[in-house]
């Protein structure tokens, strides 16, 4: 069923456990998702890059978008870092109703503006709007940031941000990094109890490919119910691409496709469990449909 962001955080945070948001690219990579989900009976989150937007428009939003409301669990679509307000208007029109005004590589003053009108705009159409300030480092989906680029959170300008944009889930940057970690995790998790402190929204944590599960348990014990995970997920299908194509020439196509699958499957089921948020679709009952008209009513 698709479901709003909101009500997934919300749920999630009440109950301490996180929310999965798992980026795709193409039909795989959704039915590996919602595949997933209804196995472990979770809700999850469906999330576009700007590259696989840019990639797949209008039509593999509404992919998204059937592939949720279709899932027998709670699933929303979520537009995710996306720097570009023409983009943004795009998803909107599309029909996606969570999104994420990345104005990290921005000064703060102008990160804040664009936050501030994109999250204007989204709430216009019933959007649920996903901010972050601070900056993460690493590589992700080819986009490069330097360590010496990388600013973590500050808990009071936190407050302040928050509070001028009207945002309605904050990332954080406490040592977490996109792509893969090339020394041993270490998150500031002080840090982080204080910015829960001072924020009552949900918070989020970006690249948690390759956080230890103690990591991951703590970050949900100090607030942070959604996790972004992309580059495991990614590289299961790429290394079941390689091996199948690699392999016998006479495979057929789609049973090279099932192989990707499953081996996002069994990444993504690994990590749903790792959240808690497994055997949880009961506690989200709410079809974003019916939220949606008992908002207008």
């Amino acid at each position: 069923m698709l479901t709003s962001t909101q009500e997934l955080l919300e749920t999630a945070r009440r109950n301490a456990y996180a929310i999965g948001a798992f980026n795709v690219y193409n039909l795989e990579g959704v039915k590996a998702v919602v595949e997933a989900a209804e196995a472990l009976q979770s809700p999850a989150m469906l999330q576009l890059h700007p590259s696989a937007l840019k990639y797949g428009r209008s039509p593999l939003v509404a992919l998204c978008l059937e592939a949720a409301r279709a899932a027998s669990v709670p699933i929303s679509v979520h537009l995710d870092h996306s720097t570009s307000a023409a983009d943004i208007q795009d998803a909107l029109t599309a029909g996606m109703r969570s999104i994420m005004a990345d104005g990290s590589p921005l000064p703060y003053a102008e990160n804040l503006a664009f936050t501030r009108d994109m999250t204007a705009l989204a709430h216009r159409y019933g959007a649920v709007v996903e901010a972050e300030i601070g900056r993460i480092s690493g590589i992700e989906d080819g986009l490069t940031i330097a360590e010496k680029e990388a600013k973590m959170t500050d808990p009071d300008q936190a407050v302040e941000f928050v509070a001028a944009t009207g945002v309605d889930a904050l990332a954080v940057t406490i040592g977490n990094v996109h792509g893969e970690y090339k020394s041993p995790p270490r998150l500031d998790f002080d840090r982080l109890a204080r910015i829960r402190q001072r924020l009552s929204i949900p918070l989020v944590l970006h690249g948690a490919s390759g956080l230890p599960a103690e990591m991951i348990s703590r970050s949900i014990q100090l607030g942070v119910c959604k996790f972004n995970v992309n580059t495991e997920v990614r590289q299961a299908y790429m290394a079941t691409l390689a091996g199948q194509v690699c392999g016998d020439d006479e495979q057929d196509l789609l049973d090279v496709t099932q192989e990707a699958i499953a081996a996002m499957r069994s990444v993504i089921m690994e990590k749903i469990r790792l959240f808690g948020s497994d055997g949880k679709a009961h506690q989200h009952q709410t079809p974003y449909a019916a939220m949606l008209l008992h908002a207008q009513t």
